[in-house]
């Protein structure tokens, strides 16, 4: 007997409201926004002028148990929130071109309709409640709302296209502009 198809998706609307609860907080050495880094590896620019290093802490209500495994990875993503942003503009001129707007969802700029980010971090080691990554673009403080492993096979797509970035000259070797404002 074949079980009847099932319709999992006209029982909640797209447009209802989500609440998250963080279940780490991260620990920088970024405790303000000039001089952290804009994306996370590329450092020209930053203070430090090299990969910062920084641990995610899990928060009390979540089990030490969730980091089992997860050492085995060279690096994770890192969902949080841009706790610190507010409000954000539909059109934004990044600093790599400064004379033309761009949708604001075309850009990585941190003040978003949704101020989520996100992060691939080198996990260097887990120490207890505590993962230890380099990388760090988050600032101190940050509230982490997932974390998920980095696998190669389905994260990375070399050859894919960049959009007006790479109509912009790509990313020169290294490039990090993190003095340089977003035109909002």
């Amino acid at each position: 007997m074949r079980k009847p198809p099932q319709d999992h998706t006209s029982h909640k609307s797209a447009e209802a409201s989500y609440t998250f609860s963080p279940i780490a907080i991260a620990r920088s050495p970024y405790k303000e926004r000039f001089g952290a880094p804009h994306q996370a590896a590329v450092v020209r620019g930053t203070r430090a002028k090299n990969e910062a290093q920084g641990t995610i802490e899990l928060l009390p209500h979540v089990p030490v148990e969730t980091l089992v495994h997860l050492e085995g990875f060279d690096y994770l993503w890192a969902i949080y929130v841009f706790h610190l942003n507010e409000g954000y503009r539909p059109m934004v001129k990044p600093p790599r071109t400064p004379n033309v707007a761009h949708g604001v969802l075309a850009t990585r700029a941190p003040h978003r309709p949704c101020n989520i980010g996100l992060s691939a971090l080198r996990l260097v080691r887990v120490e207890g409640r505590a993962i230890v990554v380099s990388g760090i673009d988050l600032l101190d403080g940050t509230p982490v709302l997932d974390l998920k492993p980095y696998l190669p096979y389905a994260d990375a797509f070399p050859d894919a296209r960049a959009g007006w970035v790479d109509e912009a000259g790509g990313r020169p070797e290294g490039e990090r502009a993190v003095d340089e404002p977003w035109d909002t």
